[in-house]
């Protein structure tokens, strides 16, 4: 719809003589001001010399004339605005167009086959994925269907390291487990991991290993079991929230590829690296940023912005279009270095788009569920998943913008009542499917070409127009990569459908009427399930 009238307001600036510009077209945000608004004769204001009403005047006067079939009157508003109201049947005659596209309504070729690759997740193997965890795994996971629903071909990819300082704590930790639950003396690591599953590692290891493991003092035996453990369980609880991956990226691969010495190496040439007190450093502040940053320490050991300079870099390399991190909020300082190292690396940083989302507090009886990582005080993913199901857990990671704190209701959260979001818009879905179950169950067929001009309701109406805005919500998404505004849109959605159920009966003994709202009745259910596809949510047919 918006196409078309954008069509024909560039034949009235022709017809009218008036130069050709953009065209933007709005939805006002009351509908009895019109179906669309354009402030187009303030943006050609300027450079005809002339006064905007006059100029909307023009424009509304010969969009009637020449576009009776598409608008019913053009109104002006304020300095200049044309308030625009489509004819009805207009409106109407778009849910034959919904239903014909079916699955595909609201796919985008935005993306034109290009290749994206989506980094999230990347938790290390050091302990169960955690509620923290899980809204970074749904953002990641929601964003890559946004992606491919807009045209492009995204693979996944999770990102991890099995080495360094904290893998050592690991084998440090699960060795002093084993040694006490053998009755020898054990002295726990400082900062060491504290969690129940060390001790379930520790005793199915004593169970393969015996008593060998008391000799051993390399952690090499205690590391492996750990890594392997942890990362099955990650990925068993990847796999209950429908996740899965094209690619696990190590990181211990760029040190054995040599890739950090590269890095180095090149940035030497810019002379962008130095070394101070016995540390190398990456000099920032010759580009740009406030303050320069170490790159390794003074023990040896790289800090994270050398292998991720080096693991961009290697993305880069493997030819993608855009690449985007989906990084928790304790990344937030780091990452304007990595792209400023990518960029005096010869990549053009604009294709890496970082979408940070912010801490989740689980709460419980209106106050906070306390969580720790290393001391083990925290709820893992899996419980959260078993306390109160996948669909929930999905969406109420999704239901908050991710630059702002989530609070995880759980005592919302296990409500089945339509108090819960989630269960609100299952239920609409599943009275969807019931109406139509119930309409052939005594004799109607949901037949595409019925007469749709019995929907005539003000109510009716606004539902159409409601379900047209699917693709302009979509291409939203795509611009901001936030899934919220999907959300929040199959929400207002669902709500407009039970207000209108709970007032109008679908299937009545007027045959003409029962067949229309029909078609409306399946065009919500396939755009409700296309919505909750996208944000991973079952579209259930019973509740």
């Amino acid at each position: 719809m918006k196409s078309e009238l954008t069509a024909a307001l560039k034949n009235v600036l022709a017809a009218l003589d008036f130069p050709d510009t953009s065209i933007v077209i709005q939805q006002p945000k009351n509908s009895e001001h019109g179906d669309f608004s354009s402030n187009l004769a303030m943006q050609l204001a300027p450079i005809l010399g002339d006064n905007p009403h006059d100029i909307a005047q023009s424009i509304a006067n010969k969009l009637e004339i020449d576009f009776p079939q598409l608008v019913a009157a053009a109104t002006i508003a304020g300095p200049g605005f044309i308030n625009i109201h489509i004819q009805k049947d207009q409106i109407i005659s778009q849910l034959k167009t919904i239903l014909k596209k079916n699955t595909k309504f609201g796919c985008s070729d935005i993306g034109d086959g290009k290749k994206a690759l989506v980094e999230f997740v990347s938790a290390n193997p050091t302990g169960p994925l955690t509620v923290g965890h899980g809204r970074g795994a749904i953002l990641g996971d929601v964003v890559s269907n946004i992606l491919e629903w807009n045209g492009y071909e995204v693979e996944r990819e999770y990102y991890y390291n099995d080495a360094g300082l904290q893998m050592q704590r690991l084998g440090q930790s699960v060795q002093a487990r084993c040694l006490e639950l053998m009755g020898k003396p054990a002295e726990f690591p400082e900062e060491g991991y504290e969690g129940e599953y060390i001790i379930d590692i520790a005793r199915n290891l004593i169970g393969e290993k015996g008593d060998s493991l008391q000799n051993l003092d390399n952690l090499a035996t205690f590391i492996e079991a750990a890594e392997k453990t942890i990362f099955q369980d990650i990925k068993n609880t990847m796999e209950k929230i429908c996740l899965k991956f094209d690619r696990y990226f190590n990181e211990q691969s760029l040190y054995e590829s040599g890739s950090l010495k590269t890095v180095l190496a090149e940035l030497q040439k810019k002379d962008l690296i130095f070394d101070e007190s016995g540390a190398t450093w990456f000099r920032a502040s010759a580009v740009g940023l406030e303050q320069d940053r170490v790159m390794i320490k003074s023990t040896g050991e790289p800090t994270y912005r050398l292998p991720d300079m080096a693991y961009h870099r290697d993305k880069f390399e493997r030819g993608y279009d855009i690449m985007v991190d989906v990084l928790g909020a304790d990344h937030k300082d780091a990452y304007p270095d990595v792209l400023a190292g990518v960029e005096q690396l010869g990549y053009n940083p604009d294709k890496v788009i970082v979408l940070i989302h912010q801490f989740v507090t689980l709460t419980k009886n209106g106050e906070p569920v306390k969580m720790s990582t290393r001391k083990a005080q925290y709820v893992t993913l899996d419980e959260l998943i078993e306390e109160v199901g996948v669909d929930v857990v999905r969406y109420f990671f999704l239901m908050r913008g991710m630059r702002t704190h989530l609070n995880f209701d759980l005592d919302l959260a296990k409500d089945e009542s339509d108090e819960n979001p989630v269960y609100y818009l299952q239920y609409a879905h599943a009275r969807l499917c019931n109406i139509i179950k119930h309409a052939i169950s005594i004799g109607y067929e949901l037949n595409e070409s019925a007469d749709l001009t019995p929907l005539t309701l003000e109510s009716e109406l606004q539902l159409i127009k409601n379900l047209m805005e699917f693709p302009t919500i979509m291409e939203r998404a795509h611009s901001s990569l936030e899934p919220q505004s999907i959300a929040n849109y199959l929400q207002e959605l669902a709500g407009q459908f039970h207000r209108y159920y709970a007032k109008e009966r679908i299937v009545t003994n007027d045959q003409a009427k029962t067949s229309a709202r029909l078609i409306l009745v399946r065009v919500l259910q396939i755009v409700l399930c296309n919505g909750l596809k996208i944000l991973g949510i079952r579209a259930p047919e019973r509740m």
